[in-house]
């Protein structure tokens, strides 16, 4: 499974507004995680988006966190960082594609399957806390 540095840019961001006292704002976040700012706020807004963050107005606005970190997947994380689901291979069901058009036909089909299902439960049973 290969994720790209929005999901740990996400998690990282995660860590620091869980433990910080008042909301952060995206360019204080860039600038202690050393991450593009541009590219941080689109993750922020996801997060957000899935109910994972609030993003707060005003003079003294920024990001909390919405939940509880114990009640926080970590697939969920991950499925609003990188905007789809994590999958481990490009022929998972959930692209339903497969590189040599041998879908329905395909051996190892039923293994990749299986796979994918322990990493989704998995994935669906660490909670943020569990990794901070």
């Amino acid at each position: 499974m290969l994720l790209t540095r929005a999901s740990e840019y996400a998690l990282l961001s995660l860590d620091t507004i869980r433990k910080s006292d008042k909301p952060i704002g995206a360019e204080q976040l860039a600038n202690e995680l050393s991450i593009p700012k541009s590219f941080l706020a689109k993750i922020l807004q996801s997060l957000a988006k899935e109910g994972i963050l609030e993003s707060r107005k005003g003079a003294h606005g920024g990001f909390v966190l919405a939940q509880e970190i114990e009640n926080i997947t970590v697939r969920s994380i991950i499925l609003a960082a990188e905007g789809k689901a994590p999958a481990v291979f490009d022929c998972t069901s959930y692209t339903n594609t497969c590189p040599n058009g041998a879908i329905g036909s395909c051996a190892i089909s039923p293994f990749l399957a299986n796979f994918q299902t322990k990493i989704d439960d998995f994935l669906n049973g660490l909670m943020l806390s569990d990794i901070l």
